[in-house]
Protein backbone atom coordinates (compact mmCIF):
# COMPACT_ATOMS: atom_id res chain seq x y z
CA UNK A 1 0.00 0.00 0.00
CA UNK A 2 1.32 3.61 -0.71
CA UNK A 3 2.61 5.73 1.60
CA UNK A 4 0.26 8.72 1.42
CA UNK A 5 1.11 10.58 4.13
CA UNK A 6 5.36 10.68 2.60
CA UNK A 7 3.99 11.52 -0.79
CA UNK A 8 2.46 14.42 0.19
CA UNK A 9 5.39 15.73 2.26
CA UNK A 10 7.76 15.06 -0.42
CA UNK A 11 5.48 16.82 -2.74
CA UNK A 12 4.98 19.49 -0.61
CA UNK A 13 8.76 20.43 0.10
CA UNK A 14 9.15 19.74 -3.45
CA UNK A 15 11.69 16.50 -2.48
CA UNK A 16 12.41 14.36 -4.97
CA UNK A 17 13.72 10.45 -4.60
CA UNK A 18 17.35 11.43 -5.24
CA UNK A 19 16.95 14.58 -2.71
CA UNK A 20 15.60 12.78 -0.33
CA UNK A 21 18.08 9.94 -1.03
CA UNK A 22 21.04 12.28 -0.56
CA UNK A 23 19.95 13.42 2.84
CA UNK A 24 19.15 10.02 4.21
CA UNK A 25 22.42 8.48 2.70
CA UNK A 26 19.97 5.94 0.92
CA UNK A 27 19.53 4.83 -2.90
CA UNK A 28 16.73 6.43 -4.62
CA UNK A 29 14.91 3.16 -5.37
CA UNK A 30 14.76 2.96 -1.58
CA UNK A 31 13.23 6.13 -1.31
CA UNK A 32 10.73 5.08 -4.31
CA UNK A 33 10.09 1.73 -2.24
CA UNK A 34 9.00 4.00 0.80
CA UNK A 35 6.31 5.85 -1.45
CA UNK A 36 4.78 3.23 -3.72
CA UNK A 37 5.35 0.09 -1.84
CA UNK A 38 4.24 1.69 1.87
CA UNK A 39 8.01 -0.04 2.92
CA UNK A 40 9.41 1.31 6.48
CA UNK A 41 13.14 2.18 6.00
CA UNK A 42 15.51 1.50 9.18
CA UNK A 43 14.31 3.72 12.33
CA UNK A 44 18.00 6.01 12.01
CA UNK A 45 16.56 6.20 8.80
CA UNK A 46 13.12 7.05 9.21
CA UNK A 47 13.74 9.38 12.16
CA UNK A 48 16.63 11.57 9.68
CA UNK A 49 13.71 11.21 6.38
CA UNK A 50 11.31 12.94 9.08
CA UNK A 51 13.53 16.01 10.30
CA UNK A 52 14.58 15.92 6.82
CA UNK A 53 10.90 16.86 6.04
CA UNK A 54 9.80 18.65 9.17
CA UNK A 55 7.68 15.66 9.93
CA UNK A 56 6.45 13.42 12.61
CA UNK A 57 8.31 10.07 12.12
CA UNK A 58 5.43 8.15 13.45
CA UNK A 59 3.37 9.92 11.18
CA UNK A 60 5.36 8.59 8.54
CA UNK A 61 5.52 5.31 9.46
CA UNK A 62 3.35 4.26 12.14
CA UNK A 63 4.44 0.75 12.22
CA UNK A 64 7.91 2.64 13.85
CA UNK A 65 5.54 3.23 17.11
CA UNK A 66 3.60 -0.68 16.73
CA UNK A 67 7.03 -1.80 17.02
CA UNK A 68 8.25 0.13 19.93
CA UNK A 69 4.96 -0.63 21.49
CA UNK A 70 5.60 -4.18 21.28
CA UNK A 71 9.19 -3.99 22.46
CA UNK A 72 7.88 -1.59 25.57
CA UNK A 73 10.44 1.14 24.43
CA UNK A 74 9.14 5.08 25.30
CA UNK A 75 7.78 6.66 22.11
CA UNK A 76 9.90 9.38 22.76
CA UNK A 77 13.30 7.98 22.70
CA UNK A 78 14.24 8.94 18.79
CA UNK A 79 18.19 7.52 18.80
CA UNK A 80 20.60 5.91 21.54
CA UNK A 81 24.46 6.25 21.45
CA UNK A 82 26.76 4.11 22.63
CA UNK A 83 28.93 7.25 23.54
CA UNK A 84 29.14 11.01 23.71
CA UNK A 85 31.91 10.59 21.08
CA UNK A 86 29.44 8.55 18.24
CA UNK A 87 26.99 11.75 18.40
CA UNK A 88 27.74 14.06 15.42
CA UNK A 89 28.41 17.57 16.73
CA UNK A 90 25.92 18.90 13.98
CA UNK A 91 23.43 16.92 15.87
CA UNK A 92 23.59 19.02 18.99
CA UNK A 93 24.01 22.47 16.76
CA UNK A 94 21.36 21.77 14.13
CA UNK A 95 18.44 21.15 17.20
CA UNK A 96 19.39 24.11 19.08
CA UNK A 97 19.46 26.13 15.11
CA UNK A 98 15.71 25.02 14.89
CA UNK A 99 14.85 26.32 18.10
CA UNK A 100 11.97 28.67 18.81
CA UNK A 101 11.24 28.74 22.24
CA UNK A 102 13.98 27.16 24.46
CA UNK A 103 17.60 26.32 24.46
CA UNK A 104 18.47 24.93 27.97
CA UNK A 105 22.45 23.20 28.36
CA UNK A 106 22.87 22.00 31.81
CA UNK A 107 26.60 20.68 32.06
CA UNK A 108 29.81 20.23 34.26
CA UNK A 109 31.95 21.73 31.53
CA UNK A 110 31.35 20.56 27.70
CA UNK A 111 33.79 22.65 26.34
CA UNK A 112 33.78 20.53 23.38
CA UNK A 113 30.90 22.32 22.10
CA UNK A 114 33.41 25.25 21.38
CA UNK A 115 36.05 23.73 20.72
CA UNK A 116 34.24 21.74 18.02
CA UNK A 117 32.24 24.72 16.57
CA UNK A 118 33.42 27.88 17.55
CA UNK A 119 30.35 29.88 16.28
CA UNK A 120 28.79 28.69 18.63
CA UNK A 121 27.92 31.74 21.00
CA UNK A 122 26.95 33.26 17.70
CA UNK A 123 24.54 30.62 17.09
CA UNK A 124 23.07 31.23 20.64
CA UNK A 125 22.64 34.79 20.19
CA UNK A 126 21.44 34.34 16.52
CA UNK A 127 18.63 32.05 18.31
CA UNK A 128 18.20 34.74 21.02
CA UNK A 129 17.59 37.79 18.96
CA UNK A 130 14.86 35.47 17.45
CA UNK A 131 13.18 35.49 20.30
CA UNK A 132 14.41 32.01 22.09
CA UNK A 133 15.30 31.53 25.29
CA UNK A 134 19.19 30.73 26.16
CA UNK A 135 19.90 29.24 29.53
CA UNK A 136 23.33 28.17 29.91
CA UNK A 137 23.99 25.96 33.48
CA UNK A 138 27.88 25.29 34.13
CA UNK A 139 29.95 23.85 36.75
CA UNK A 140 31.06 25.68 39.82
CA UNK A 141 34.78 25.20 39.91
CA UNK A 142 35.37 25.26 43.72
CA UNK A 143 32.48 23.53 44.33
CA UNK A 144 32.61 19.91 46.44
CA UNK A 145 30.57 18.00 43.72
CA UNK A 146 32.89 19.28 40.85
CA UNK A 147 35.83 18.58 42.56
CA UNK A 148 34.85 14.95 43.72
CA UNK A 149 33.68 14.23 39.95
CA UNK A 150 37.18 15.06 39.23
CA UNK A 151 38.53 12.68 41.54
CA UNK A 152 35.95 9.62 40.21
CA UNK A 153 37.22 9.98 36.50
CA UNK A 154 40.66 10.05 37.69
CA UNK A 155 40.78 13.50 35.72
CA UNK A 156 42.28 15.65 39.07
CA UNK A 157 41.75 19.60 38.66
CA UNK A 158 40.85 18.51 35.27
CA UNK A 159 37.53 19.11 35.34
CA UNK A 160 37.85 22.45 37.39
CA UNK A 161 39.92 23.67 35.38
CA UNK A 162 37.17 22.77 32.44
CA UNK A 163 34.59 24.55 33.94
CA UNK A 164 36.51 28.04 34.47
CA UNK A 165 37.28 27.36 30.61
CA UNK A 166 33.46 26.61 30.13
CA UNK A 167 32.10 30.15 31.60
CA UNK A 168 35.40 31.73 29.71
CA UNK A 169 34.16 30.81 26.77
CA UNK A 170 30.07 31.51 27.78
CA UNK A 171 30.99 34.73 29.56
CA UNK A 172 31.20 37.23 25.82
CA UNK A 173 27.40 36.24 26.09
CA UNK A 174 26.41 38.07 29.27
CA UNK A 175 24.22 41.20 29.13
CA UNK A 176 22.84 39.64 25.48
CA UNK A 177 18.81 40.23 25.85
CA UNK A 178 17.66 36.95 26.13
CA UNK A 179 20.57 34.70 27.55
CA UNK A 180 21.08 33.62 31.13
CA UNK A 181 24.42 31.74 32.37
CA UNK A 182 24.71 29.94 35.92
CA UNK A 183 27.13 28.13 37.70
CA UNK A 184 25.71 25.24 40.14
CA UNK A 185 27.45 22.97 42.25
CA UNK A 186 24.44 19.82 41.95
CA UNK A 187 25.31 16.45 41.45
CA UNK A 188 24.83 15.92 37.70
CA UNK A 189 23.54 12.79 37.15
CA UNK A 190 23.48 13.56 33.47
CA UNK A 191 24.22 16.34 30.87
CA UNK A 192 21.23 18.08 29.52
CA UNK A 193 21.49 20.12 25.42
CA UNK A 194 17.69 21.33 25.52
CA UNK A 195 15.74 22.67 21.92
CA UNK A 196 12.19 23.08 22.55
CA UNK A 197 10.96 19.84 22.38
CA UNK A 198 14.07 17.69 21.48
CA UNK A 199 16.57 16.75 24.61
CA UNK A 200 19.94 15.03 24.02
CA UNK A 201 20.74 13.37 27.46
CA UNK A 202 24.76 12.38 28.18
CA UNK A 203 24.29 9.54 30.92
CA UNK A 204 26.93 10.10 33.44
CA UNK A 205 28.82 7.08 34.65
CA UNK A 206 30.65 6.58 37.82
CA UNK A 207 34.53 6.81 36.67
CA UNK A 208 34.34 7.60 32.81
CA UNK A 209 34.45 10.53 31.46
CA UNK A 210 31.28 12.18 29.63
CA UNK A 211 32.68 11.34 25.84
CA UNK A 212 32.67 7.67 26.74
CA UNK A 213 29.10 7.53 28.33
CA UNK A 214 25.89 7.19 26.34
CA UNK A 215 23.66 9.85 24.90
CA UNK A 216 19.54 9.08 24.38
CA UNK A 217 17.99 11.37 21.93
CA UNK A 218 14.29 12.25 23.11
CA UNK A 219 11.75 13.96 21.32
CA UNK A 220 8.56 15.54 23.76
CA UNK A 221 5.72 12.92 22.94
CA UNK A 222 3.03 13.48 25.97
CA UNK A 223 2.71 15.43 29.39
CA UNK A 224 4.52 13.49 31.84
CA UNK A 225 6.43 11.43 30.32
CA UNK A 226 10.65 10.81 30.24
CA UNK A 227 11.36 14.28 28.23
CA UNK A 228 9.39 15.95 30.80
CA UNK A 229 11.58 14.22 33.67
CA UNK A 230 14.33 15.78 32.59
CA UNK A 231 13.37 19.07 31.94
CA UNK A 232 11.73 19.24 35.04
CA UNK A 233 15.47 18.20 37.06
CA UNK A 234 16.68 21.64 34.77
CA UNK A 235 14.37 23.85 36.42
CA UNK A 236 15.53 22.23 39.81
CA UNK A 237 19.11 23.10 39.22
CA UNK A 238 18.47 26.15 37.91
CA UNK A 239 16.27 27.54 40.51
CA UNK A 240 19.58 26.69 42.52
CA UNK A 241 21.84 27.90 40.42
CA UNK A 242 24.25 31.35 40.65
CA UNK A 243 23.49 33.91 37.98
CA UNK A 244 27.15 35.00 36.92
CA UNK A 245 27.80 38.83 36.59
CA UNK A 246 29.45 40.92 34.08
CA UNK A 247 32.45 41.92 35.46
Amino acid sequence: MPNERLRAAMAAGGWTYATLAGKTAVDPKSVERWVNQGRTPRRATAVLAAETLGEDVHALWPALRQARAARAVSPELVALYDQRADVPISRFTDLMAQAQGHVDILVYAAVFLHEAYPRLNDLLRERAAEGCSVRIAVGDADSENVRQRGEEERFGHGIESRCRLALIHYRPLLGVPGIEIRTHGTTLYNSLYRADDQLLVNAHVWGANAFAAPVWHLRRHDEGGIFDTYAQSFEAVWATATPVQER
